[in-house]
């Protein structure tokens, strides 16, 4: 690794891809990081080491769809724990509980199942980008429905511009982030 901090490491693997999906974005692509398994492997330590620490420990890992599940998955592996997948509506199986939540123009729906944790089950949520914050807000509900408390927020990438950091810390949760981009 470069002489770099890890956040900084990391933030230049990052792709910025401009005028995507629409005019005056700037997309934040986290593919590179999952492509060089050097860069991955730091990636992912860097959370792993955060949540292997007393009190820091989750019972259980929680992914948002999609981007949630690459990171959330290989976490949970590491720190031997389970994996829980907070899917779009309708991509379930099972009994669910939902949670719909605002997005720019309309609405969106996620998914888990009934029996995916247990109550008093300590659960860090984990996504690869915070916007609006809306997902990761929605995610918190369902995990609360059924009596989980959330430990912690996790992603890659904080937009702090967007707002949705703020909207989640005024929740009352906490959020950690790797890197953050001003600008959207």
């Amino acid at each position: 690794m470069p002489d770099l901090n890890v956040n900084e490491y990391l933030k230049s693997h990052i792709r910025t891809v401009p005028d995507w999906p629409a005019p005056g974005v700037q997309f934040r692509d986290i593919t590179p990081l999952l492509q060089d398994p050097r860069v991955f492997r730091v990636l992912i330590d860097a959370f792993v080491h955060r949540y292997m620490a007393t009190g820091m420990r989750p019972d259980v890992v929680a992914g948002l769809d999609a981007r949630g599940f690459i990171l959330g998955s290989v976490v949970a592996y590491e720190l031997g724990l389970g994996f829980v997948p907070i899917r779009k509506k309708g991509k379930l199986p099972f009994t669910t509980v939902e949670e719909t939540y605002e997005l720019e123009y309309g609405s969106a729906t996620v998914e888990l199942h009934t029996d995916a944790v247990k109550a008093g089950q300590r659960v860090l949520l984990i996504d690869d980008l915070i916007a609006t914050g809306g997902t990761m807000m929605a995610g918190k509900k369902l995990l609360e429905k059924l009596g989980a408390t959330v430990l912690e927020g996790a992603a890659i990438v904080d937009l702090p511009e967007l707002g949705g950091s703020q909207r989640i810390e005024a929740s009352g949760l906490k959020l950690f982030t790797l890197v953050s981009f001003e600008g959207h």
